[in-house]
């Protein structure tokens, strides 16, 4: 069995997948923070050959789970970020300083489409993009839609998003304070991506596919009028990439992925923005 870590700042999700027939056997999450138990809150390591790690918390973090874990298994790889891996040139001008997340989401992404626009949404929603050629310019780090909550203390924290709300009304003005923030957020998550992905694919001249995950990628993608697809799995496919491990990762056969959608033509994406200037 494999192991695969993603660690963040607040919460910590696993997954275990079967070596031998690439099957997912079990997910879970816990509180990063907390002491974890084996069998409880993690899989029961005598069943585990290897564990592949995503690591966005502090480093001291890092190295109390490795120390937990390398006591029970003895194969343990740490993804980093670096210039270039897996077709992938890092844009940041110290590589190493981009979150291991987004990095992860760039060379899965790349591997399954080529170029393409990649969209995390956490707690805070990243964007990157990695042209056809491989090279990443960068991207943006935008709140998430709880952290613009939390930013407007207006005692609607506790209030979450319903994402079964018909979408009509998730855009419609709020009659309520708790509706008129839930509502101004998700405009302004929805907005801004769709802004900005129109924008860089116009600067770059091409027209990519976008691929959207995170905690909030299933009602953030609800509201985007772009064509995308949604791939929950998305940093651990990056981990397949990086350190393969089964007979299908090796085939590029990669976690939960998705069809790729064609993206608006090069044409449609420069009118949209042309019009938006005019506003």
């Amino acid at each position: 069995m494999i192991l695969d870590l993603d660690i963040g700042n607040t919460l910590s999700k696993w997954r275990l997948k079967d070596s031998a027939s690439d099957a997912i056997m079990g997910r879970g999450a816990m509180w990063t923070h907390d002491e974890w138990r084996f069998g409880d809150d993690i899989p029961d390591p005598r069943h585990i050959e290897a564990i592949r790690i995503s690591n966005v918390a502090r480093h001291d973090v890092l190295e109390g789970t490795v120390a937990l874990l390398e006591r029970r298994v003895d194969n343990i790889m740490v993804a980093r970020s670096t210039a270039q891996a897996g077709g992938v040139r890092n844009g940041y001008d110290a590589p190493e300083r981009l979150g291991v997340d987004r990095w992860l989401g760039l060379i899965a992404g790349h591997r399954l489409a080529g170029g393409c626009c990649t969209v995390d949404c956490g707690s805070a929603v990243t964007m990157d993009f990695v042209l056809p050629d491989g090279r990443h310019p960068g991207g943006y780090i935008l709140p998430g839609l709880r952290l613009m909550k939390e930013s407007l203390r207006l005692g609607t924290r506790s209030v979450a998003i319903d994402p079964e709300q018909e979408m009509g009304r998730l855009l419609a003005p709020g009659s309520n304070t708790a509706d008129a923030v839930n509502h101004g957020v998700y405009v302004a998550a929805v907005s801004a991506i769709q802004r900005l992905y129109m924008e860089n694919c116009d600067r770059y001249g091409v027209a990519l596919p976008m691929l959207v995950t995170g905690g909030d990628g299933a009602i953030v993608s609800r509201g985007l009028e772009l064509p995308h697809a949604q791939w929950p799995d998305m940093v651990y496919a990056g981990l397949e990439v990086l350190f393969p491990l089964t007979e299908g990762e090796r085939r590029g056969v990669l976690a939960g992925m998705p069809a790729v959608v064609a993206p608006p033509s090069r044409e449609a994406i420069e009118k949209a923005l042309a019009f938006t200037y005019l506003l």
